[in-house]
């Protein structure tokens, strides 16, 4: 890497430097640069990807981001074989270019995997770990959007008169109403529902909060669901049984799944409604 940076910077500056000077300024990139990769040795370095993760911990990442940061880093590093001051542009390139081929993922998923990578080498340039970012030169993979799918009102009403218990129905009632994401759904708190207005506070992606609103009848079935429980748990949706805890995203798939396999469904998709 230290020579092809060299060699990169010689040419670049070849036009406006005779060769003596040239010589000078391979001299003084030498020195410079073994200084600076002695000390960037991943070696005598603690964890880098650890650092990073911490880093975005602090500026108010989730939990479930970082974990999809560290797995897509460890990934990208172990395939290469590299470490993070060697890893080219063509590393890069060649990585996704054969995780897409062989595990026929989409090109969404494989931009996804580049703006992680992006944000990473870019953290690591700020940081002085490395000289220059080798994705600067991957550009955004373009991707074909579509109209996502949604259930019809007459679907809908089948999955309400089919609902298990007044949980469900409310939670059905909930969904369809607002358009909210189950990861948003299973953080909602009791005095986060204003009835009078019928709106709700959910918390979104980047921990940001916005209201959104419900029609009357989910309003009367939350309000009935509530009514009969018997707990003193905050979260709006609590499980069956006791101990009543918070009910998690899983839990809301598991009830819907369920429920798609009752009306002869292979799955029903929480994004749809």
């Amino acid at each position: 890497m230290k020579n092809a940076v060299i060699t990169e910077i010689k040419q670049r500056m070849t036009p406006y430097l005779n060769d003596f000077q040239i010589d000078q300024l391979t001299d003084v990139l030498e020195i410079c640069l073994q200084e600076y990769l002695a000390e960037a040795d991943p070696v005598k370095q603690p964890d880098i990807i650890q650092t990073f993760l911490a880093a975005k911990r602090v500026e108010g990442c989730s939990n479930k981001t970082l974990t999809y940061y560290d797995s897509t880093i460890r990934n990208v590093l172990k395939s290469t074989g590299k470490s993070v001051q060697d890893i080219t542009t063509d590393d890069l390139r060649i990585y996704l270019d054969s995780y897409q081929t062989n595990n026929s993922v989409s090109k969404v998923t494989i931009d996804n995997i580049r703006r992680i990578l992006s944000t990473f080498f870019a953290w690591l340039e700020d940081e002085n770990f490395i000289i220059k970012s080798p994705v600067r030169r991957i550009h955004k993979v373009k991707t074909c959007k579509t109209v996502k799918e949604t259930y019809s009102d007459e679907f809908l009403e089948i999955m309400r008169d089919n609902a298990e218990s007044i949980r469900d129905l409310a939670m059905i009632d909930l969904l369809a109403s607002t358009g909210i994401r189950v990861g948003e759904l299973v953080l909602i708190n009791r005095v986060d529902v204003d009835f009078v207005n019928r709106e709700c506070i959910v918390l979104g992606k980047g921990n940001k909060q916005r209201k959104v609103y419900f029609d009357a009848r989910t309003k009367i079935h939350l309000q009935r669901y509530l009514s009969e429980r018997s707990d003193d748990n905050p979260a709006l949706f609590v499980t069956l049984h006791k101990p009543y805890s918070r009910l998690q995203i899983k839990g809301v798939e598991m009830r819907l799944q369920r429920l798609g396999r009752k009306l002869g469904l292979i799955r029903v998709h929480p994004h749809k409604f």
